[in-house]
This record gives structure tokens, sequence and C-alpha cells, in this order.
């Protein structure tokens, strides 16, 4: 349990330090201080925790959940302050009603219920603190270098970096709570502290787009707050308990209708059709705060407890309605991506993708699809926060996050480069882990509901699409003088290579990840798992060997390039990009993309999938309420 704590609270010192502190060489040393602790103390408990099984620890302190009733408090009177300053009257109104009603709750009903078990961990947890505890400490130590040039590009926004980094180790913090919190209403309030630091984060620069942003995240997490509230107060008034074990424990026939309130509030964090906008508006955000919530934690609490919800959700009308929803999701996202240039949005419309493909799995609710789950959550998290920081410095190196802007990255930015190639195979290519996750998503899904391969073939389908195109542009060989190579802060290129180290390692250790710490999970909860066979391991071995080749050749060429012109029938002229045409006019030569905005309307799609997922969501609370 002191793990446990220490991860909880540790991360409160160096937050209060950067608030305190200013700019300098001590403010930096300790940052990177902090976060190698928390790095360490997450792979201190992966090695001393991961083979065991559900672990319940008593805290009996009662003035810790008074305090977090307290704060709860003060963090609404905020949020009301702050919306009715900024005239979002909806947002008033839900913060409001959220906060007085669960404060009547703590309040008259809470302190009848003895609480056994506070705090809890298993592998799942494990698997999780792992992610937050070591990608959120290298987002935050890329964030030194990347926030410095950030303000001196950006002269016009306000230096706010001391509360920036108060917010990302306070975020990290909350995430740790979350997962680890076996009291429903310990697990509410740090719930509701990461919707609040990314609300704050989100609205950084302050400007209006940033302001607007912001509060539309904030609106959509309150919805799913106030869903998980209810929640709560429906499983005390049935079964007279808030603890998360006891509902997984209780069976559908009790639990399935809190169990729903509070999938709903995962659907929304997870920014699921038809909340997805907010996490679209968070691209604002400088691009740290992309990479926080995106890839390592905010949206994963989402799918998280959407997971820990499964065994309930399983073949229940609720739980079809929930794949639906999260199935839907992936087929939309997917196809707008592939009409999006800008890297950070078709990243965002992939990360939405993505989490709507766990939420399938963890809707499914059999040990296959759920150990699918785990799997795509691992994976994902490494990859997408390699891809969203590389895209952070190529803003900063090339001046844009423009993928046609990214032609030739591999001779102009070659470790730049690298790290895009690896973050991208890390998503689509065999065998690294997204493929092999989806193949599994695609035996749990023949298994139990075999329309949810409509969803999974047709998205992937397009996802393999803009994947290649993408890399197909850093590949592009192109003449650069020597003194044009562009160099990268050493923070940045630090945690670059550490993401790209951990993508390549998550897959080669696969095969023992899953027979560790998935496969124990699974059989703990479900009785029984999935068991992958020797000759599967060696042949993932082998085309792990054979697709490193490329990237990791590339680390060796030291400019060593030979450049050839491009051939262009015989009519070039005086410069290799140009050519004569068939009426003698010299034109250029220019290899761009194709998007596919015509036949993919992103706004059309849009309105008919929110539509879908609106109808979704109301029967998947009628079948249970009727």
């Amino acid at each position: 349990m002191n793990t446990i704590i220490f991860l909880i609270l540790f991360p409160l010192l160096p937050a209060l330090l950067m608030l305190l502190l200013p700019h300098g060489a001590l403010r930096k040393t300790i940052m990177i201080s902090s976060a190698a602790c928390l790095i360490g103390a997450t792979i201190y408990q992966f090695i001393t925790a991961f083979h065991l099984h559900a672990v319940y620890y008593t805290l009996d302190m009662e003035w810790i959940t008074q305090l977090m009733m307290i704060i709860n408090g003060l963090v609404g009177i905020y949020l009301v302050y702050l919306s009715i300053k900024a005239k979002k009257y909806l947002v008033t109104m839900i913060v409001a009603l959220q906060t007085l009603g669960m404060m009547y709750f703590e309040i008259t009903m809470a302190p009848s219920v003895t609480v056994q078990s506070q705090l809890f961990t298993d592998q799942l947890s494990v698997i999780m603190a792992f992610i937050i505890g070591s990608i959120g400490s290298l987002i935050c130590i890329y964030a030194i270098g990347y926030m410095k040039d950030y303000h001196d590009h950006q002269k016009e926004i306000k230096d706010k970096r001391n509360s920036f980094f108060f917010i990302m180790f306070l975020f990290l913090s909350a995430m740790f709570g979350l997962i680890f919190s076996n009291d429903l209403l310990w697990l509410y309030f740090f719930w509701e502290i990461t919707t609040l630091c990314s609300f704050l984060l989100i609205g950084y620069s302050n400007t209006k787009e940033a302001t607007d942003n912001a509060f539309r995240a904030l609106l959509y997490n309150l919805i799913g707050g106030l869903g998980f509230g209810i929640g709560i107060i429906i499983l005390f008034q049935t079964s007279g308990t808030i603890e998360l074990n006891k509902l997984i424990g209780m069976g559908k026939a009790a639990a399935l209708l809190p169990a729903i309130f509070i999938s709903f509030a995962g659907l929304a964090k997870s920014a699921q059709m038809p909340f997805s906008s907010w996490l679209l508006g968070a691209m604002v955000a400088p691009t740290p705060t992309s990479a926080l919530l995106h890839s390592s934690t905010m949206v994963k609490a989402g799918v998280y407890i959407i997971i820990r919800m499964s065994p309930l959700l399983q073949n229940t009308p609720a739980g079809l309605m929930v794949s639906l929803i999260g199935g839907t999701t992936f087929l939309a996202a997917s196809f707008i991506a592939a009409t999006h240039s800008n890297a950070k949005k078709l990243l965002a419309y992939s990360t939405i993708a993505n989490l709507g493909l766990i939420v399938a799995c963890a809707g499914i609710g059999t040990y296959e699809a759920v150990w699918a789950a785990i799997l795509l959550i691992i994976f994902h998290a490494i990859a997408k926060s390699l891809l969203f920081l590389s895209v952070g410095t190529a803003e900063h190196t090339i001046g844009s996050q423009d993928i046609e802007d990214m032609s030739g990255l591999i001779t102009r930015v070659p470790r730049l480069a690298l790290a895009f190639i690896i973050g991208i195979a890390g998503m689509f290519l065999a065998p690294f882990g997204m493929l092999i996750s989806k193949w599994a998503a695609m035996k749990a899904f023949i298994d139990s509901n075999p329309l949810l391969l409509f969803f999974l073939v047709f998205g992937s389908s397009v996802t393999l699409l803009y994947w290649t195109k993408w890399m197909g542009k850093l590949l592009v060989i192109k003449r650069v003088a020597p003194s044009e190579v562009i160099e990268i802060r050493k923070e940045e290129w630090a945690t670059l290579s550490i993401l790209s180290g951990m993508t390549i390692a998550v897959c080669a250790l696969f095969p023992w990840i899953s027979s560790l710490i998935i496969e124990p999970y699974s059989m703990d909860v479900f009785g029984k798992t999935v068991i992958l066979s020797q000759g599967n391991d060696i042949i993932m071995a082998t085309m792990l060997a054979v697709v490193l080749l490329l990237p990791f050749s590339l680390l060796f060429y030291k400019g060593k390039i030979r450049y050839v012109d491009p051939y262009l029938c015989g009519s070039n002229v005086e410069s290799i990009t140009q050519f004569q045409g068939s009426l003698g006019a010299v034109r250029n030569m220019n290899l761009q993309n194709y998007y596919l905005g015509k036949f993919f309307n992103e706004k059309i799609i849009t309105q008919f999938t929110v539509i879908i997922c609106i109808l979704l969501i109301i029967v998947m609370f009628g079948v249970e309420i009727l």
C-alpha cells in the first residue's frame, strides 16, 4: 500500500514547487528528478505487484472523505464563478446540480455506509499505473523544452508555465487516485479533478477559441460526471454499498443500472460520439496537453471504467448498445481522419477511433474482448503519445503541423523522422501491437457478435490508408545541404527516444505481458483467458526483427545518400522538379497525397453518427429502466 500512497501523493510535491519556483536550472532539475521518481515507483510497483491477485486496503480515516467533499464543493464554486463570468450558463446549471446533489448525498446518506476497502490494486490497475507514471512523466520532461519554444514562438500568449506544470503533476496525482480507488466516492472525486485539470490545460492560452473549447470539454465531462454521481446514488439505494468490487460482484440483476450510468460517464470521458468534439477542441492547447489528454491519461480513464463494468455488461442489451456506440465511433472517426492533412487533427480522430474499438470490446464483456481491450490500451497509449510529441517537435522545427510539409523529413530532421516512423508503424504495421490487438478484437467479435466485424474491417482499412500516406511523405528523399539538417532539443529527443524504445519493447515483450499480467487478470475476473501458442511468439519475433531493419538502418546512413533525379520521361528541364509539358509549357512536379474530403464529408458523417449514438444511448438506458 505504501507504493500506492506514494504514487497518489508524491506528484503534489513537485506540483507545488512548480507553482512557487521561478524558471531556472533548479526548477528544471526538480521536474526531471520528480518525473524520474514517478517512473521508478511505477516500475517498482509493476515488478513487485503485477503477479498478485486483487489486494484491498483499508484506511480508517473518515476525514479524508470529508476533505474530498470540501474540495469538491470548492471546485464547484470555482467552476460556477468561471462559467458565469464566461456566460456559459448551461455549464453553471450542471455544475450546481452535480455539486449540490453529491454533497447532499455525502452529508445525509453516505455516512451510514461502512466502506471496508478504500484502495485496491490488481493487474489492470498496475498496467494503468505504469502507463500513467511512465508516459505522463515523460510528457512532463518533454514539456520543459517545448513550453520554452512555445512562448518563444507565441510571445502574445502570457507565460503561465508555473501553473501549467502545477496542473500537469496534479493531473497525474488524480489519475493514480482514480485507478487505485475502490471507494466510488473517492473514484468520483479523482474523476472530477481530472475534468478540472483538463479544462484548465485546454484553456491555457486564454484565446476565445481556447476558452470555448475548454468549456465544451468541461460541459461534456460534467454531463458524464453527473451520470457517474447518479450511478453511485442508485447503487447505494439498491444495495447499501459504494464499493467498486462489491458493485462488480453483485450480479447483473442488482448492479446493471448503476453500471450503465457509470459506463455513460466513461463514454463521455473517452470522447465517444456524441461527445467527441471536446477532444477535437483540445487540439488548441500546447502539444504536451494533447499528448496527456489523448494518449496515456484522460481518455484512458473513460475506457478503464468501462472495462471495469464489462463483466456486468456481458450478454446484455445495454452492453450491446455500448459496443455499437464504440463500433460506430471507430468507423466514423476513421473515415474522417483520412480527410485531414493536419497531423494533430488526424491523431485526434485516430484516438477517438481507437478508443471506440476499446469501448466496443469492453461492451461485449467476454474474456477475449477484454483481453483485446487491455492490449489496445497498452499499445495505443505508447505509440500515440510518441506521435503527438513528434508532431509538437515538428511544429517547432519545420514550423508546421501539416503532413504535406513533412515531405522529406527523413533528410531534414532524421531523428525526428525515425520517431515518427516507429510511432506510425506501432499503429498499423505487423507485428506491432495495434494490429495484434485488432486481430484479437476480430476473434472476440466473431465469437460474440459478428455484426461488429463490419465496423472493424472497414474502419481498419481506412486507417491503413492514412498511416501509409503519412509514412510515405516522411520517407520522400529530398536534397538537403548539411547546414539545413535541423537538430532538436535534448529533453525532447530524450523523451522521443524512450517512447520509441517502449513502442518496440512492448511489441517484443507482448507474449510476456499477456501471459504474466493480462491472462491472470482475465482468469480472476472471468475464470478463463486467452492462451498464446509458442508458434505465434516465434512468428511475431521474426516479423519484428525484419520490420525493424528499416528504421534502425536509417540511424547509420550518416548522410551518405545517393540522390537520383526523378525520371520524367525525358522531359526534365534545368530544375529536377520541373518538366516540359505536351504543349511546351514548363510545369512543376509536385508529390501530394490525395485526401478524401469529397467522399467522406466530415460534417455529414459527424451529424449522422451523433444522431445514431444518441439513439443508442437512449436505448441503452431505456431497455434497463423499462
